[in-house]
Parts: C-alpha cells; structure tokens; sequence
C-alpha cells in the first residue's frame, strides 16, 4: 500500500521559511517523481515544484521560482519542499504526490497527471 505523509507546516510570519518533508513507503521510490501542489481556500489545487527521479532535474511555478526549493534524498525516501521569504499568498494546504510516468517538464505540472498523493499539510502565512 502506497503512503506519502506530510511534514513540516505551520504558522510563519510573512517573510518566513519552512521546510515541508514528504515520506513514501509501499512503493520503489527510486522509480517515482515526486511533486509538491497547493490548494488555498476556494482555489483549485495548483502546481508548486517537481523533481525527478534522480533529484538532478527540477520545476517550479512562476509563483514561487527563487523562493522555494525541491529536493530529495533517496536514501530517506523523503522529498522536501524548503519555503523561504513566504508571502500571505503562500497560505494552503500543500501535498506531496508521486508519478512513475514522465513525458515532459509540463505533463507534471498537472495534478492528473500523479497517481499518489498525501493528505496534505497547512501551511498559513500571516502578514
């Protein structure tokens, strides 16, 4: 049975940092890239970064690109989402999923696209 669990969130003040952690188990982690989404309160659920499998390829959303950063330890089976300089429009739920199928940076820019996810962790960003 495939479980990825969520770490890390909380209440920051605006120009915090968090690191969100990620832990798989059930499946070959090594055969798996891993993304992190976000969803705030009456938005859809929206990309934030991905990573491959072997950490040495990364994405970021416009939104977050010199802010957040993606990494992963494959000896921990552990994705990280490390959160620096956070804004109020950062608040969300944010998951961590996984996909063995990979086309394109863009195709896992799409939530459809992942066919693991967490439960999600808060994160909230008071300004």
């Amino acid at each position: 049975q495939v479980q990825l669990e969520e770490s890390g969130g909380g209440l920051v003040q605006a120009g915090g940092s968090l690191r969100l952690s990620c832990v798989a188990s059930g499946h070959t982690w090594n055969n798996y890239m891993m993304g992190w989404f976000r969803q705030a309160p009456g938005k859809e659920r929206e990309f934030v970064a991905s990573i491959s499998r072997s950490g040495g390829s990364t994405d970021y959303a416009d939104s977050v690109k010199g802010r957040f950063t993606i990494s992963r330890d494959n000896t921990k089976n552990t994705v990280y989402l490390q959160m620096s300089n956070l804004e109020s429009e950062d608040t969300a739920v944010y998951y961590c999923a996984s996909t063995r199928r990979y086309y394109t940076t863009s195709f896992l820019r799409t939530s459809n696209n992942y066919e693991f996810w967490g439960q999600g962790t808060q994160v909230t960003v008071s300004s």
